[in-house]
């Protein structure tokens, strides 16, 4: 079954979200895992392309949109389907993604902006009515 987490940030900073992302992104290719960052938005598609070229200065993360080439280590879209099963989900976007079943592990990304905080909150609940078990891990 997919396993769940909800990484929890200690600020309310949005940009700090993006950061998460690209460092947990980072992580998972460098333990051979196939990596989607799940955004909600082409806006937020760009901002996290042009923040994984220049966010660590000693490792270049391979990366590219979806529509680019769906096969990279570490692909940036919205709602399309993974190209690689089993790899790891960063879910950016407020709802749920339709491919949950398709990863080994999903990562919410969670800071202390009400509004992200109450949608977050929501999502875990789905989650759990859906079967899965989601943790909270705090950062």
């Amino acid at each position: 079954m997919t396993r769940i987490e909800f990484y929890v940030l200690p600020d309310s900073e949005p940009a700090g979200r993006a950061r998460a992302a690209c460092q947990l992104a980072s992580k998972g290719w460098q333990h051979g895992m196939a990596v989607f960052i799940r955004c909600h938005d082409t806006s937020q598609c760009a901002e996290l392309d042009e923040l994984l070229w220049s966010f660590r200065a000693e490792r270049f993360v391979p990366h590219d949109l979806h529509e680019d080439d769906p096969h990279a280590p570490v692909v940036i879209g919205m709602e399309q389907p993974p190209t690689t099963a089993q790899g790891l989900l960063i879910n950016l976007s407020p709802t749920l993604s339709p491919h949950t079943d398709q990863f080994s592990r999903v990562i919410e990304i969670v800071n202390q902006q009400p509004e992200m905080l109450t949608v977050c909150r929501d999502n875990f609940r789905l989650y759990r009515q859906r079967g899965y078990d989601p943790k909270r891990v705090e950062l």
